[in-house]
């Protein structure tokens, strides 16, 4: 029995050394963070029951390592959005064109942008009240952060009190924090890059500890503020450097693309010089009335963007040519390579695209590759060096065959560039692809899908094995008995499990339409969907073809969207899946945005050029006003907006159907607002 046990532990001690290392070394966290945890408990309950057991490599004794729930969870008053990323000059050019679209711009203003080179550290938000330094979060998910304020406190870039006259009542400061490389050199036996060593020191338990680390701290933004008098990021900026906080020596105001791309190129010579890692440089409009009719979308602001750096390369050899086949049946050519550092980043794979780029290439097993890492995408392979080839190398010939099932593999014409996909496809349907199906069931739990804690991507593929699921209604009935049995599981390993997966049998409308995986469908298409159909129930009799030609009036649905739609509903296995959930969940209906607003239960539809407003903040306005918008002339449709230069056919169909045609001005006036 003792002997069994000390197995046990040691090698959960030894799997749980295997992850810290991968994340802490390698940048690359193998397991989900519920996964992580749980060992982590396994072994200190291990610990606490027997006195016998003890490991250095211990939680309780390793430092430097991600604890485990050892911060409390706060949620950000204001969210903490990602960044859109930028690669050329191109992209800018692009992300500009949509700003003055958006806003309605004439083609000759001048947009100034505040530009702020990219520390490559970690995301904090520092909250104030009355000038005195309150809490301090990490940037957790964007919309919820873990209170590392005593990790915080010990950096001395930090104010900790502001006497300032002009310091607002209450504000959020975010900024980054980050290691010097001069300070890192003293560090380097512990962490792979200095940005590792950051993120080690601010998560780990004992703040003395985190005192020891050099660590910097660079305000550049906020989030929450009552009270803050400024009316753009270049003023604020300033304001940062007189209340005490450090700011980017090297921040500027500039104004046009080629300018930008000027200084992008000044900053990109001086950055082997710089005592800190940056990855490119951010570019935010600077004026915050602009910043907010902007607004966002998803989880990233359209007013500003990262300007990513020229990537990281490495020479390595490719080992194999592996085909993985995805959730949607694409099958993507992926290189195994021997292991090689790529700007502080260990590299063992790299993607090959698809079919095309092999052969446009001359890819082969065996070759020696250029490998290219460009900011946080995922690797991939450059080019060969022909002159190295081995003798007996053969051309690699993609499988016209589905690897996993068998079926044959298809490319798609594609109705809106009028070309055939590059990439290559399963023709398998539903789940009868055995790695289209694990993949399915991955994303099923997927953290915007059912979010289930504790059951992440290798706890799928083991019980996968194990044929305790196949289809994800089965998750919901999993033999709890079974799995106790299992090694690594113990009573409240799965105690846990079975409470995170019962919690998440109430589930949103919108959530559970994207968890399906339909092809085309992501969050955002899914809480459209579930807006028009409202109840489960609804979404999951479709059947007629009115139904689906109905889907084509949500603005923001297409014809892609809602061929995949009909392609999934014409599919036996996944309307068993869906009759199957509906017995084990319960569903919330969708929510309108607002029950109030001064435009309840009003459709509009706009024609023609309007003036100083684009159709994206005019859309916005209505939804905000609990209207909704629609893509075309029906009897559902409520008021026709008609602006300069409007098509005279929607015009005639909505006269010929009584509904109200009005103007930009008379639409305004419903809001209690003036042109």
């Amino acid at each position: 029995m003792k002997k069994d046990l000390i197995k046990k532990y040691n090698s959960k001690v030894k799997l749980y050394n295997y992850y810290n290392k991968k994340y802490f070394n390698e940048n690359y966290s193998e397991i989900d963070d519920s996964e992580y945890d749980n060992l982590k408990k396994e072994i200190i309950d291990l610990e606490n029951k027997h006195n016998f057991l003890k490991d250095k490599n211990s939680p309780l004794n390793k430092v430097g390592f991600k604890p485990s729930k050892n911060f409390t969870k706060v949620n950000h008053k204001v969210p903490m959005l990602s960044l859109a990323n930028a690669f050329s000059e191109q992209d800018l050019l692009n992300f500009e064109k949509k700003i003055t679209n958006f806003l309605s711009l004439k083609k000759n203003f001048k947009i100034y942008y505040s530009v702020e080179p990219k520390i490559d550290g970690i995301s904090a938000s520092l909250t104030y009240k009355n000038g005195i330094f309150y809490k301090g979060l990490s940037r957790g998910d964007g919309k919820e952060g873990e209170d590392i304020t005593e990790n915080l406190a010990t950096i001395k870039d930090i104010p900790k009190k502001i006497l300032s006259k002009n310091f607002p009542e209450e504000i959020d400061i975010r900024g980054e924090v980050f290691i010097q490389n001069s300070d890192f050199n003293d560090l380097n036996e512990k962490f792979a890059n200095p940005r590792n060593a950051a993120s080690g020191s601010l998560r780990q338990k004992n703040p003395e500890e985190t005192k020891k680390i050099p660590l910097k701290f660079i305000a550049y933004a906020f989030g929450y503020e009552r009270g803050l008098a400024v009316s753009n990021q270049s003023d604020f900026l300033k304001n940062l450097s007189e209340w005490g906080f450090k700011t980017n020596l090297q921040n500027k105001l500039i104004s046009g693309v080629k300018n930008l791309i000027k200084n992008y190129n000044e900053i990109e010579k001086q950055r082997a010089n710089l005592d800190f890692d940056i990855d490119g440089i951010v570019y935010k409009v600077n004026d915050f009335s602009m910043q907010s009719r902007l607004g966002s979308v998803a989880n990233a602001p359209r007013w500003a963007i990262a300007h990513k750096f020229s990537s990281n390369k490495g020479v390595s050899q490719i080992l194999d040519i592996e085909i993985q086949v995805g959730r949607t049946g694409a099958l993507t050519p992926v290189a195994k390579i021997k292991s090689i550092n790529i700007g502080g980043v260990v590299v063992s794979n790299a993607t090959l695209h698809n079919e095309d780029e092999i052969n446009r290439k001359d890819i082969r097993v065996g070759d020696t590759a250029v490998i290219e890492r460009a900011g946080d995408v995922i690797p991939h392979i450059l080019s060969v060096d022909i002159k190295k080839r081995l003798k007996n190398s053969k051309k690699f010939i993609f499988p016209e065959n589905c690897p996993s099932c068998g079926s044959k593999t298809i490319k798609e014409f594609n109705k809106i560039t009028k070309k055939i996909d590059a990439v290559r496809r399963c023709s398998s349907e539903g789940y009868y692809c055995d790695k289209i199906s694990i993949e399915k069931l991955k994303h099923f739990v997927s953290k915007e899908a059912f979010n289930i804690d504790g059951f992440g991507k290798k706890i799928v593929e083991n019980f996968w094995k194990l044929k305790f699921i196949k289809f994800p209604h089965d998750i919901f009935k999993l033999d709890y008995t079974k799995i106790e049995k299992l090694e690594g599981w113990g009573k409240l390993s799965v105690e846990n499990l079975k409470y995170s997966i019962n919690q998440k049998k109430n589930i949103s409308l919108h959530r559970l339409i994207y968890s399906l995986g339909i092809r085309h469908i992501g969050l955002e298409n899914a809480k459209l969907l579930s807006k028009h159909f409202m109840s489960f129930s609804k979404f999951k009799n479709l059947f007629k073809q009115s139904d689906f030609e109905e889907m084509l009036n949500i603005d923001g649905i297409g014809e892609t969207q809602v061929n995949s739609i009909k392609s999934f509903f014409s599919n036996e296995a996944n309307i068993k899946v869906l009759n199957e959930l509906e017995k084990v969940l319960v569903v919330k209906n969708a929510i309108q945005n607002s029950d109030d607003g001064l435009l309840k239960n009003k459709t509009f539809l706009v024609t023609g050029k309007l003036n100083g407003i684009s159709r994206a903040e005019i859309k916005s306005l209505i939804e905000e006003n609990s209207g909704k918008t629609v893509s075309s002339i029906s009897k559902k449709l409520n008021y026709l907006i008609i602006g300069d230069k409007p098509t005279k056919k929607k015009i005639d169909n909505a006269k010929q159907l009584k509904i109200n045609v009005i103007d930009q001005a008379e639409f305004l006036k419903m809001l209690n607002k003036t042109s």
